[in-house]
């Protein structure tokens, strides 16, 4: 019943700034830790970003640390998504997905989140 859909992709010129958005609808959404992932082409899924339920616990990837910034906005059941000083090689599929706030799982892995939207396509030209 839990349904997450991202949105907010698009096309962008390496060293340009783009928002993806993440909607959760079905459930209480401050009982959730929200994580992002992405999977470029002919790679695997990989961890990008996470905030905890308060918003006050954030961690990032090695790979977009000092570029991205995750946020939440409790009223209106949404994670953000800040990514600026794109690269090309930031180009893939973001998703979204929620866990429980009391799980007690490694919220960088995707298997271990319990809901996960479709996704929206990034591509950074250069």
């Amino acid at each position: 019943q839990v349904q997450l859909v991202e949105s907010g992709g698009g096309l962008v010129q390496a060293g340009g700034s783009l928002r993806v958005s993440c909607a959760v609808s079905g459930g209480i959404f401050i009982t959730y830790d929200i994580g992002w992932f992405r999977q470029a082409p002919g790679r695997e899924r990989e961890f990008v970003s996470t905030i905890n339920w308060t918003g006050g616990g954030t961690s990032y990837a090695d790979s977009v640390k000092g570029r991205f910034t995750i946020s939440r906005d409790n009223a209106k059941n949404t994670v953000y998504l800040q990514m600026n000083s794109l690269k090309p090689e930031d180009t893939a599929v973001y998703v979204c997905a929620a866990v429980g706030r009391f799980s007690k799982s490694d919220r960088t892995i995707f298997r271990e989140y319990d809901y996960w939207g479709q996704g929206t396509q990034v591509t950074v030209s250069s």
